[in-house]
């Protein structure tokens, strides 16, 4: 049986085969240049999680196969997809008219990294190889105006490959990384929401001058800031018992925060564990991609898309709130979900509850209409958000519309579990 259909059959099953295991269940098993194995395993990665990728990886590292190599070729053209480029996978094996590279990674930005993917560094590499491949495939309009070269290896000790960059005369085209490193910045992009961050992370893996410190200096502080932010609306605080208890909980400010638990002073904020929210929010996708039979992986912390980008879903969550006059649930709607959600058929934005074994999926173009009958919040530094209250009615679940008649959330609901 074909690797995609036991895939789609025995999900958990597939999750505990090895590597190898996986490349033979593959098409025909043969992992080769334009075969099936080789296009089966390439959607199938695309189909799973970022800790399932780092699985792969460090068996190809520990572990020696028959073509190891080409299997984290793969691998690594997989995790560029994650970071938002436009990833074209290279041959596995050279042949004599084809410019050799491993993989084209094309960022948002308009920049080219021309990807070269090393086991080791064990052997030495030709630079003047590689920068004629990359001239050849700049001749051939295949790069950005802007392109680079960047050499992606198994081992973390790469020393000796560091000195012969900067000894020699492509040292300002050519950065290095190793495969661990390239999914720790996955994994954090994954878990941060704001689009500068992922620019950022990205234009690491560009050549950059490091006389002054101050462009690296402003990727850690972002990429620092947007994940240890003051967390959603809808992710972890509550405030109540205010002059005004029947409006919209305001998440206090971070400093503000600080210093309440530095007093050790007691309150009515009330926290939800993030790694719990996480996890709820991970269920509810799983039990979303089986609705939909799509299988979807992480863009962000709370964004969501299959293979094909063309099932998308924006997942916020939140605890019950049991305020007087409080809506039990409530969220927030970013501009930047919405504009993620623009480009796909299947476009949901999904509010999930801790308490519930329920969740309701409300498609982007029903979310779109009611947009402006929403109250919205500009003051938070992230930016501007619309306000999701979820209210209980007699009939059931609705959504709050401040400026319309609340929205029925029982054609939208689903089973978690």
């Amino acid at each position: 049986m074909p690797l995609l259909s036991i895939f789609e059959s025995a999900p958990d099953s597939v999750g505990k085969f090895s590597i190898e295991q996986i490349v033979s269940a593959a098409g025909d098993g043969a992992l080769k240049d334009d075969s099936t194995c080789s296009s089966e395993l390439r959607e199938y990665l695309g189909k799973i999680g970022t800790e399932k990728i780092s699985q792969y990886i460090d068996h190809c590292l520990t572990v020696p196969f028959p073509k190891n190599g080409m299997v984290l070729q793969d691998l690594v053209n997989e995790l560029g997809r994650r970071l938002d480029y436009e990833a074209i996978n290279g041959r596995y094996q050279g042949v004599q008219g084809k410019i050799g590279f491993d993989g084209l990674w094309l960022s948002p930005e308009e920049h080219t990294l021309v990807v070269e993917v090393k086991t080791t560094d064990a052997y030495r590499l030709s630079l003047d190889t590689l920068a004629k491949y990359r001239r050849k495939l700049a001749d051939a309009d295949k790069l950005a105006a802007n392109s680079s070269i960047l050499i992606v290896v198994g081992r973390q000790d790469t020393g000796e490959l560091e000195a012969q960059i900067r000894g020699s005369r492509h040292a300002w085209d050519i950065r290095v990384i190793s495969a661990e490193a390239l999914i720790k910045l996955v994994l954090l992009k994954e878990n941060t929401e704001a689009v500068e961050t992922g620019l950022k992370m990205r234009s690491l893996l560009t050549p950059i001058e490091y006389t002054r410190l101050d462009r690296m200096v402003d990727v850690m502080f972002a990429t620092a800031t947007d994940v240890e932010e003051e967390p959603e609306p809808d992710e972890q605080v509550e405030v109540t018992g205010g002059e005004n208890p029947g409006a919209a909980p305001v998440a206090p400010s971070a400093a503000a925060l600080v210093s309440h638990l530095a007093t050790g002073s007691k309150g009515t904020w009330h926290f939800t564990d993030a790694q719990l929210l996480q996890a709820k929010r991970e269920d509810v996708v799983a039990a979303l991609g089986q609705r939909e039979g799509a299988s979807l992986v992480k863009k962000s912390r709370a964004l969501y898309w299959n293979a094909k980008r063309d099932v998308r879903a924006a997942c916020a969550m939140s605890k019950r709130y049991t305020g007087k006059n409080q809506a039990p649930y409530w969220y927030a709607y970013h501009p930047q979900w919405d504009t993620f959600l623009e480009d796909a058929d299947t476009a949901l934005f999904v509010l999930g509850c801790m308490d519930l074994d329920v969740a309701f999926a409300i498609p982007h173009g029903v979310m779109k209409s009611l947009l402006p009958l929403l109250h919205t919040t500009t003051t938070k530094p992230a930016g501007a958000y619309w306000h999701v209250h979820i209210i209980q009615q007699p009939s059931g679940f609705a959504m709050s519309v401040p400026k319309g008649q609340p929205l029925a959330l029982q054609p939208f609901q689903f089973a978690i579990g």
